[in-house]
């Protein structure tokens, strides 16, 4: 696609994040996933009306894009992102399987405006017993079974 095509889509998603302030629906951020130069879906931020942490443009526009095309794997979609993603949405954005991450803002941008996800990723590369956030292990032996079944199991879906 043509530079055009590809800003065409990015100003949609910037779009969608400035009527979520002007409307007071949600932080500064929009996205919208596009495959075979169409449009699947677009979502802005939707944190405050869900009352739903995880409901992040990208993490939202990923659940409506699956819903519209039936499927987990969006092999083979682009999405268009107002801020560069997080890293709740990152991962997601893997998971997903999407090709390719356009994004205009940047996290500095973001964390400028107070988004800073900069904490998450130091808690990423913090030995767990260092983390702010206690994690505490327990029954793992008990949950290995689920993990012994799946391994086991021939009517699954390998994702």
């Amino acid at each position: 696609m043509q530079n055009t095509v590809h800003e065409k889509f990015m100003q949609i998603a910037i779009e969608l994040s400035e009527y979520n302030v002007k409307q007071g629906t949600g932080g500064p951020f929009g996205a919208v996933i596009v495959k075979d130069g169409m449009i699947v879906a677009r979502s802005a931020n939707r944190v405050v009306p869900t009352n739903d942490p995880t409901a992040h443009a990208e993490v939202s526009v990923i659940r409506l894009a699956c819903q519209e095309l039936g499927t987990y794997d969006l092999s083979g979609c682009e999405i268009y992102t107002s801020c560069e993603p997080c890293p709740m949405c990152l991962g997601a954005i893997y998971w997903a399987r999407i090709d390719k991450v356009y994004y205009a803002n940047t996290k500095a941008d973001a964390a400028a405006i107070g988004f800073d996800d900069h904490f998450i990723y130091n808690e990423l590369e913090s030995p767990m017993a260092e983390r702010k956030l206690p994690f505490i292990q327990l029954l793992r032996d008990e949950a290995m079974t689920a993990f012994k079944l799946w391994e086991t199991t021939e009517n699954k879906t390998d994702y």
